[in-house]
């Protein structure tokens, strides 16, 4: 097998705990009914566009907080932080990200953004020294899935496809990432994350706890 020289992970719910069970904490202490959150601003056609052009930067955070408050009934005043406040950094994959560097390999960070402000998703982690790349969505212009802003994060590490691995919890971003030649891996649980890595990458990760 040969194994990987580069890698690339996702951001929330890869680097930190899982978004969804976030979203279902906020659901319970803002009084909302189960899935409401969900429901109204990922599953919703209009709300999933809002959602998007977050991602991509042409809408703020702010504007986002106050829609999407608007369409829940609560206060919109740092929705986002709110809801997202019971994310925690994910340290298994963390250490496992910074062995690998220290192998060696290169490692980048590709997230789809939710803005910068009033919250930030990032803050606290130091991206730009810990890793070899990082491409934040908005900053570009572009989104995951698209296959432009794989090319971009290939062309920061200076490495094809078919030398990297890319890491998400999304499962519908990790088809078009195979489809270029990158070895994809469904973050679910932390101990297979890095217990697959290691397989792909051929080096030491640590224990994940």
């Amino acid at each position: 097998m040969t194994h990987r020289k580069g890698l690339v992970l996702d951001f929330g719910g890869v680097l930190t705990t899982p978004l969804f069970p976030a979203a279902l904490a906020f659901e319970e202490r803002a009084g909302l009914a189960r899935g409401a959150l969900i429901s109204a601003l990922y599953l919703d056609p209009e709300a999933a566009r809002r959602t998007q052009e977050l991602e991509r930067g042409t809408l703020t955070q702010e504007e986002w907080n106050t829609e999407a408050g608007r369409v829940l009934g609560i206060p919109g005043d740092n929705l986002m932080g709110r809801v997202f406040a019971d994310l925690r950094p994910e340290t298994s994959v963390l250490a496992a990200a910074a062995a690998a560097r220290r192998a060696g390999v290169k490692v980048g960070i590709l997230s789809n953004s939710v803005g910068l402000s009033p919250w930030n998703l990032y803050e606290g982690y130091d991206l730009e020294r810990e890793y070899d790349a990082v491409v934040i969505s908005g900053q570009h212009g572009l989104r995951k899935p698209e296959p432009e802003i794989f090319a971009l994060m290939l062309e920061l590490l200076g490495l094809p496809a078919d030398e990297c691995v890319f890491v998400d919890d999304t499962e519908e971003y990790l088809p078009p990432a195979a489809a270029l030649g990158f070895a994809t891996v469904h973050a679910r649980e932390p101990r297979e994350t890095v217990a697959r890595l290691e397989a792909l990458l051929g080096v030491p990760l640590g224990e994940a706890g």
